[in-house]
This record gives structure tokens, C-alpha cells and sequence, in this order.
């Protein structure tokens, strides 16, 4: 009897070729027919319509998180009163107002801000905070000069007052203040205050382990950043060894210096003051850098001062120098 051609029973065979290519079967909430695919769609819908997510979407449009922002009515009114640059001012619908908001709204009309609304979820994310006071500024980023461009305008500057009298070329002679390892940037705003009271021509920071020019360091310095150049270097101590090219002299304030501030004989020359971390002090790179180290008599009940503190002695101390030459 001749046998039968075709697949051999329960082989599977017969519909094989059906089968190859197709994969796995796909999710329920994947298929258009399902049941779970209507749920998935309507979730989503609900998820979209969140009010929470919408004000994350919203505000994402106008802010990042590197943004450096002002928080709460004081804060941001005495930003606006010193002049911090500033990008917008969010201010919260339905807020309560008083006299703070109502100058607040003035100023920034004033300086030409854009002025934002948002209601409480969309200011909660813009501020990272609950405690915004209905109120956020939106601040600019600072922008930094090169050391370059500190020297030749301190150059220039002195330059300008070669013919005047002994005194006032003196005081004209270049004065920068260099930080090293300063983190705090209330403490660099109070340096920046002091190095424009002493007339200083400018700030040298390193681009590592030091403070910025946030909104924070702007309020403290007293609308001194808006006049006063900040430079930021890759290498402190190469920075000093160029400045040292140039003509300059480098004194770092530390303890167990050579001799006392405004006395170290370079007093009246093309100067850099280089301050240290309170505690840490200056690095032994960059002391080694300095042509001096000199201290600052005290009782032996402080070790050390605060970094802003010793910059105004430091920097007064070479000011009285310099007029009584």
C-alpha cells in the first residue's frame, strides 16, 4: 500500500510556514483589540491631564536646573535694589501684596524684566522650594573677564596717570586680589565689596574649588560685582607665574610669614594679595608662587580669621602704604 506524502501526524508541521517570522505575541495593553489596550490610552489621557506634570512641562520651557535663582520677597528686593542682572521675576497669581511686591513689581519694570505669573505648583518647581513667597527671580549668568584682560586694563589705567603726582600714581599702580580655595560665596561677595573699597582692579579666582559670582555673592558684595572685574583661571599658580612675567609681585597671607602685612617691601609695586581658605590657608603650590608670605598680628585666642576679614586688612594695609610713599 503506498503511503500517504505530507507531514507526519502531531509533527506540527501542517501550518509551520503560518507560524515563522511572526515573534512573540505582544503585550494585552499593546493590542488595538484588547481590552487593556482602551485602559492603557485612558491612563495616559489622566496622566497628561495631571496639573502637577502640566506645570512641569511648563515650566521647563523657561528653566533649567543650573539657573541661579532668587527666592522669597527680602531676598529678591534687595537683589533688584543692588542691581543683580536678572532675566525674569516670576510672581505667584492671586498673591497677597504689600509693600515688598509692589516695589519689587516697580524695580523690575524699572530694569525691564519680564514679568512672569505662575500659579503655586508651577512656582514650587521653578523656586525648588515651597518657601518662595510667591516671589522668584531669575538670575543672569556672571560673565568673567580673562586674566588678560584684567592686566591690561589695570595697565592701562596706570599708564593714564604716569604724569600725576606721586600719591596718585601710587594708588594707580595695578592691586589684584587672588583666591585660593575661598568655597564660600557670601565670603567672595564680601571680598569683591572690600577689593573696590581699597581700589583694587580686580578678583582672580580658580575655575576649581572656589566660590562663584552667584546671586548670593552679588547681594553681599553691595552692587560692587556690577563695577569690579572677576577673573577666572585654569591654574592659580601659573596665573601668578604670568602676572610674574608681566612685572608683578605675588604676597600670599598666610601664618608663619616672612614679615607683617603692608610690610613686605612690595607694597608699592604691580601687586597680587593671594588669600587662602580659613583653616587650610593657601595651597603649598601656590605659596611657593608668592615672592612673600605675610601675617596678620593677632592673640593667640584665633588661629585664623574669615577669608573676607583678612582680604580688608590685607588690602587696607597695602592702601595706607601706598599714600604715605
Amino acid at each position: 500500500m503506498a503511503q500517504k506524502k505530507g507531514p507526519t501526524k502531531g509533527s506540527g508541521g501542517k501550518h509551520r510556514n503560518k507560524l515563522a517570522g511572526k515573534g512573540p505575541t505582544p503585550k494585552a495593553e499593546d493590542r488595538v483589540y484588547h481590552k487593556a489596550y482602551a485602559a492603557k490610552k485612558a491612563a495616559d489621557k489622566r496622566k497628561a491631564a495631571d496639573p502637577r506634570l502640566a506645570a512641569k512641562r511648563r515650566v521647563a520651557k523657561f528653566t533649567s536646573d543650573s539657573d541661579d535663582i532668587v527666592i522669597g520677597r527680602n531676598a529678591v528686593l534687595e537683589a533688584l535694589r543692588v542691581g543683580v542682572p536678572s532675566k525674569d521675576i516670576y510672581i505667584a497669581s492671586r498673591i497677597e501684596h504689600d509693600d515688598r511686591t509692589r516695589e519689587i513689581i516697580k524695580l523690575a519694570g524699572i530694569q525691564g524684566l519680564h514679568l512672569l505669573e505662575a500659579d503655586r505648583l508651577e512656582m514650587d518647581r521653578i523656586a525648588r522650594s515651597s518657601n518662595h513667597q510667591g516671589v522668584v527671580l531669575r538670575v543672569q549668568p556672571y560673565q568673567y573677564a580673562s586674566l588678560a584682560q584684567l592686566a591690561d586694563r589695570a595697565e592701562a589705567k596706570a599708564a593714564a596717570l604716569a604724569g600725576a603726582s606721586p600719591k596718585a600714581r601710587n594708588l594707580a599702580r595695578p592691586l589684584f586680589i587672588a583666591l585660593d580655595g575661598v568655597t564660600d560665596s557670601q565670603n567672595l561677595g564680601a571680598v569683591i565689596r572690600s577689593a573696590a573699597a581699597f581700589g583694587a582692579n580686580g578678583v582672580i579666582l580658580p575655575e576649581r574649588r572656589s566660590a562663584s559670582v552667584t546671586s548670593a555673592a552679588w547681594k553681599v558684595s553691595a552692587g560692587a560685582a556690577a563695577h569690579m572685574p572677576v577673573a577666572r583661571v585654569v591654574n592659580l599658580t601659573k596665573a601668578i607665574e604670568s602676572l610674574h612675567e608681566r612685572g608683578y609681585y605675588a604676597i600670599g597671607l598666610d601664618g608663619g610669614g616672612d614679615a607683617l602685612v603692608g610690610e613686605s617691601g612690595f607694597e608699592t609695586d604691580p601687586l597680587v594679595v593671594v588669600l587662602g581658605s580659613e583653616g587650610k590657608g593657601i595651597s603649598r603650590l601656590v605659596r611657593e608662587a608668592c615672592d612673600s608670605i605675610v601675617g596678620i598680628p593677632m592673640t593667640s585666642m584665633v588661629e585664623s580669621l574669615n577669608a573676607s576679614v583678612a582680604a580688608g586688612i590685607a588690602l587696607y594695609s597695602v592702601h595706607k602704604a601706598r599714600i604715605s610713599q
